[in-house]
């Protein structure tokens, strides 16, 4: 069963290529079937050969599928190969199964716009390009389903290209993860100068086995490794493109933030752990950029009034989290965390699509309000992913993984106190902003009504997401409320488990605090947004937070930042530059040529006797430069 993992990226490729080439040939009804059945083989597939791994564990608890050699130039040979072990099989069962239904979520909330079938082969081509990034066995491989999910969140972003400002979105998005690809190029190249192959898994090996701890290769390397992480995960500095990528359809938001793109950071460093162990103080920067990250965008989505921007800074934040996690050593808890944020994000975003849908396309929070009795399954499925979110203690699956990165951040030996504050201000945060989201949306006086409701295609996998975003926690209980390990036994096949010291007594002050201050948050915001509005706007209008809310609205002014220091420069220079100096080179040569040939020319009069004599004079020339010289 194991030989048959080649089908998992291979069923989304083939509906791409089927959308591309039956032209406009195929019904509504069998574009949406070929669309959302080729990602559901996909993930039947993948749960069957998870099953074999499982069932019957390879040796080395890692399978590798060698498919065919890519090219062989002077002792450069990568391959195009696929490598299977416990953290690229939680990647693949997330991206494939969330995938799926979120496709099968995209069938009734896309169905009647125009670029019907154009959309699906684009999120084909998504999905499957994401498949090759986490099943990918060598680096060069990796980097090409890595720029196929760029490219594809390019097009998804730009869906309805009509309106310039999503091209501006789209473009804004390929431009700055580009930056961060650039770096992570740089970086492949000198791993393969310095260690001979891109192969991972030896990459790691001739990694470990060669450079010391410090060494100035290994942090350059996992520094630009880093860099490509940044962009395509969306974390300072590189965070600016995310929330303006909220221009495309909800399912690609939900696709994005869920399932691809924005994980393929958290892979990539978890992936090449080996790489940033040797390099302490990329691996530092790591949680220093994830804390940062964290409480910076959980301000700004306290700020937000569209829906799904409010939902995009929560995914900085909470990959923020997972940069945390990764960044103290924590790796099982960082990929635990990923895959309940999966759950609940996707869930949040086709919640927040199903409002949209039943709105007439309405975005802004403070047109919504009193939609809880008007649409009760998105309301009841919305709560449950927005305590998740929230962390809210014992029954969300959310509590659990963002438990165990708190804990971790406090006690790891790459840990401390100021990452485990950070990270507690911004559980209040998040508390904070989601139930600020979920009591103007739901409850309060009704602003719009509602013009149509969400069919069973679209409640199908809220409901599933909804299950999920409770019970895909307790595959992980700390040891005072069970001890129950499954997921980090099954991730330390693959991935190293965090140093530190474990107290029982500190776990239990921390998990009270935790839990207290998550409690807080949401009855904070139900006293502000629900019982006392009046108090919110008192604050709004006071002049320092009049400012401050301006700078949280604006993303903390990075894009002004880069608007002013980078952009404006550089349009001012090409403007200025717009005949470019190299240009001078050749146009003075062909300056150089006309003239010359003009003056030639003034010698073709047509007059014989004046040719007689110039020749008469040249061969005189001729002769008297024989003689004399």
């Amino acid at each position: 069963m194991l030989e048959l993992l080649w089908l998992v990226p291979a069923f989304p490729f083939a509906g791409f290529l089927i959308l591309v080439l039956a032209g406009r040939g195929l019904s509504g009804p069998a574009v949406g079937a070929i669309g959302a059945g080729s990602v559901g083989l996909s993930a039947v597939a993948a749960v069957a050969v998870a099953a074999a791994f499982l069932g019957s564990p390879p040796p080395g608890n890692a399978f590798s599928q060698d498919l065919w050699t890519w090219m062989q130039v002077e002792g450069f040979i990568p391959h195009i190969s696929l490598y299977l072990d416990a953290l690229s099989m939680v990647m693949v069962l997330v991206v494939t199964i969330v995938g799926f239904l979120i496709h099968l979520y995209s069938v009734g909330f896309m169905e009647g716009e125009e670029g019907y079938r154009r959309f699906f082969a684009y999120m084909n081509l998504f999905v499957g390009s994401m498949l090759l990034l986490v099943l990918a066995g060598d680096l060069l491989f990796l980097y090409l389903g890595w720029e196929g999910v760029g490219l594809c969140s390019y097009l998804l972003i730009g869906f309805w290209y009509r309106d310039p400002a999503n091209g501006y979105a789209a473009r804004k998005a390929f431009i700055v993860t580009r930056v961060g690809d650039a770096a992570m190029a740089i970086g492949l190249f000198i791993l393969f100068v310095n260690l001979g192959t891109l192969q991972i898994q030896e990459l790691m090996n001739r990694a470990s086995s060669l450079w010391a701890v410090g060494s100035p290769l290994a942090v350059a390397a996992a520094a630009l490794l880093l860099g490509g992480a940044l962009g395509k995960s969306a974390q300072l500095p590189l965070q600016t493109w995310l929330p303006d990528a909220m221009a495309g359809p909800t399912p690609v938001s939900a696709l994005i933030h869920a399932a691809t793109m924005v994980t393929a950071g958290v892979y990539l460093i978890a992936r090449t752990h080996a790489l940033f162990e040797l390099a302490p103080v990329v691996q530092s920067a790591v949680a220093i950029i994830g804390a940062s990250t964290l409480l910076l965008s959980g301000f700004s989505a306290l700020v937000q009034h569209d829906i799904k921007r409010v939902l995009a800074y929560s995914t900085i934040s909470q990959i923020g989290y997972m940069f945390l996690a990764l960044g103290v050593g924590a790796w099982s808890a960082a990929l635990f965390h990923f895959m309940t944020h999966a759950f609940f994000k996707a869930l949040l975003f086709l919640g927040a699509g199903a409002v949209i849908f039943s709105l007439n396309h309405e975005h802004d929070m403070f047109r919504m309000g009193g939609l809880r009795g008007k649409l009760p399954s998105t309301f009841l499925t919305f709560l449950i992913g927005a305590a998740s979110l929230s962390a809210l203690p014992l029954v969300t699956a959310g509590f659990y993984s963002k438990d165990l990165i708190l804990w971790h951040a406090m006690t790891s030996e790459k840990g401390g106190l100021w990452l485990w504050t950070a990270g507690l201000a911004g559980a209040l945060l998040t508390s904070l902003y989601t139930f600020r989201m979920v009591f103007i949306v739901f409850f309060g006086k009704a602003r719009t009504e509602v013009s149509k409701r969400p069919g069973m295609r679209m409640r199908i996998p809220l409901v599933v997401l909804a299950v999920l975003s409770v019970a895909g926690g307790f595959v992980e209980v700390p040891r005072n409320l069970g001890n129950l390990t499954l997921f980090s036994d099954f991730m330390r096949t693959a991935l190293p488990d965090a140093r530190g010291i474990h107290d029982t007594a500190k776990e239990v002050v921390l998990q009270i605090t935790a839990s207290g201050v998550s409690v807080f948050g949401i009855l904070l915001a139900w006293f502000l947004y629900l019982r006392h509005p009046r108090y919110v706007e008192r604050i709004a209008t006071a002049g320092p937070a009049q400012s401050l809310r301006h700078l949280w609205f604006s993303g903390w002014g990075f894009d002004w930042m880069y608007d002013t220091f980078i952009v404006r420069p550089f349009v001012w220079t090409a403007f200025t530059n717009r005949r470019d100096f190299i240009d001078l080179i050749y146009e003075g040569a062909a300056w150089y040529s006309r003239t010359l040939h003009g003056v030639l020319s003034r010698t073709q009069t047509g007059r014989v006797r004046w040719y007689a004599a110039g020749i008469a004079a040249g061969a005189i020339i001729s002769i008297g430069i024989a003689v004399f010289l």
